[in-house]
């Protein structure tokens, strides 16, 4: 399952956190997605894999265990991935993307894994690497992504 439920520790930021391969060119279009659809701009904030923020809020432990692609952390400290996240994150936007979200979430979980997996084992050949760990984003956004 890919809810894990165990406490990410003390801090419990004030919006989702999600934690991006910052060097791969689809999860860099996946953030730009997130930022063009939440629309208040304060359902999700951003940050790498490589950076300090997912270092100091995922022991090293349970790092080591997480996929390298995207994770999303939640308010109560739970981490979500694969297709769970994204089904979660479409929820949040609302709108239309909740009704995206119903649809897939009624596809098997194991389907809608094995999917994620595929695109995650070709994405660099397909959607390129990046040598910037954050995607170029205006000004007005930079303040919701940690190091």
């Amino acid at each position: 399952m890919d809810l894990v439920v165990e406490s990410m520790g003390p801090i419990v930021p004030q919006t989702e956190i999600l934690f991006y391969d910052g060097h791969c060119g689809l999860c860099h279009h996946g953030v730009k997605f997130i930022l063009r659809h939440d629309h208040s701009g304060t359902k999700f904030r951003f940050a790498p894999l490589q950076g300090e923020t997912f270092r100091s809020r995922v022991p090293a432990d349970q790092r080591s265990r997480l996929l390298d692609s995207m994770i999303l952390q939640t308010t109560d400290g739970s981490v979500l991935m694969r297709s769970t996240a994204w089904v979660y994150i479409l929820r949040r936007l609302g709108g239309p993307w909740k009704i995206l979200a119903a649809f897939v979430a009624a596809i098997p979980r194991p389907l809608r894994d094995l999917v994620y997996n595929f695109i995650a084992r070709i994405r660099y050949r397909v959607f390129g690497r990046q040598d910037d760990v954050c995607p170029i984003v205006p000004p007005k956004l930079r303040s919701r992504f940690d190091p």
